[in-house]
């Protein structure tokens, strides 16, 4: 089966077309991630009105509940969360990062301690490629360890020596025919060894290929500049997928750079909080200025939530702790991010993109250094976590 299509480049940006068994995505893409088997607050007939074309699941917390036996009694992943459409399962490897006071580091994977009822059990490269094999999940990841970004050079080659290594093995066992398999590229903060794991990665003869241990904490800055770099040394013809990344700036610099493929819980986390994507920047729904606002989030949004609700009504869900509350703003800031891909493909086919990058950046500006203190938050808030992830 043809995996990919590279349709159109406009600088670096690039449009493509990915073809699962679970049918065909446009690219740039995002990706909304449904950990445990739902994005968070809202169902697949949402995800469905939004356009989202593909989800992520996560292989560490599927594991853990409600385990292979329900999966495989059910048939895989797809049917059991009644979505039909592609899913790509990412290998656990982030839980190694952010529940790093849980687990231990071996030659074949980690040894974790659940964050659920304490018990011990081990998850390697092969266990990881096995169940999502059972998942049926259309794209896999394999099994990799994410570096944080105040690591050391020599702390970070030795993760990615081992990384390469599961990897390497993990590139070798049975998967389902319809099954792509990503390699996973490494290396922190590092452009040497971002090379070497690229290099390594191209060996192994992946379908396509994603950019991990970026967004853990590094300034903006050095993000862009790793990822710059990583994508101008990938194959062209493969997609390039960019784990955890998804505020608009950031997906439109990224994507400026030759990124296609993305996912990231923070739309969804920061709708939980009252907090709404403009074209202008970001709104807190919860503010008081909106209590008495008759009007929709945003007057040119046509999504469900802007169709038939005013931010008076929405404000006063949060204020008064209404689950829909959640619904309703995470509807709103999925379909922001979906439809801001969808268009940017618009502008890469007509090769018009950069005049799109540099209209929007001009009004989305005043959010900028607002995300960044975000995610930075984000990254604080996942070290500090005590026995549990919610990622």
């Amino acid at each position: 089966m043809k995996f990919f299509e590279l349709n159109f480049k406009d600088g670096d940006a690039r449009a493509g077309t990915l073809y699962t068994s679970h049918g065909a995505i446009d690219t740039p893409v995002f990706m909304p991630v449904a950990t445990q088997g739902s994005v968070k607050a809202i169902g697949v007939d949402d995800l469905n009105r939004i356009g989202s074309q593909i989800v992520l699941a996560n292989t560490y917390h599927l594991y853990l509940r409600p385990g292979h036996e329900v999966i495989e009694k059910i048939s895989g992943l797809h049917k059991f969360m009644g979505w039909n459409k592609a899913i790509l399962t990412d290998s656990g490897g982030f839980q190694g990062f952010s529940l790093a006071h849980l687990r231990t580091v071996t030659k074949d994977g980690f040894i974790f301690k659940s964050h659920i009822d304490g018990s011990i059990f081990r998850f390697n490269y092969e266990d990881v490629i096995k169940f999502q094999t059972l998942l049926g999940s259309d794209i896999i990841m394999p099994l990799d360890i994410c570096s944080s970004s105040n690591q050391n050079k020599s702390q970070v080659e030795e993760s990615m020596i081992l990384t390469n290594e599961w990897i390497s093995k993990a590139r070798k066992l049975n998967i389902n025919s319809d099954q792509f398999m990503f390699g996973i590229v490494q290396g922190g903060m590092y452009e040497d060894l971002r090379k070497s794991c690229v290099e390594q990665m191209i060996d192994l003869s992946f379908p396509g290929y994603a950019i991990g241990g970026l967004s853990v904490g590094e300034d903006i800055d050095v993000m862009y500049r790793i990822v710059d770099y990583t994508a101008n040394i990938l194959p062209l013809n493969s997609p390039r997928y960019l784990m955890g990344v998804g505020s608009p700036e950031n997906l439109i610099e990224c994507i400026s750079k030759g990124i296609d493929m993305f996912d990231c819980v923070l739309p969804t986390r920061i709708a939980r909080n009252g907090s709404l994507f403009l074209d202008s920047g970001r709104i807190n729904i919860t503010n008081a200025t909106f209590k008495f606002d008759d009007n929709p989030i945003d007057l040119s949004c046509n999504c469900f939530t802007c169709a038939h609700y005013s931010k008076a009504y929405i404000h006063h869900l949060f204020k008064a702790k209404e689950f829909l509350a959640y619904r309703l703003a995470s509807i709103h800031n999925l379909y922001f991010i979906v439809n801001l891909l969808r268009e940017i493909r618009k502008t890469i086919l007509m090769g018009e993109f950069n005049n799109f990058k540099k209209e929007f950046l001009s009004r989305y500006n005043s959010a900028d250094r607002l995300t960044q203190v975000t995610q930075k938050k984000m990254w604080i808030e996942s070290q500090e976590r005590k026995g549990r992830d919610k990622f």
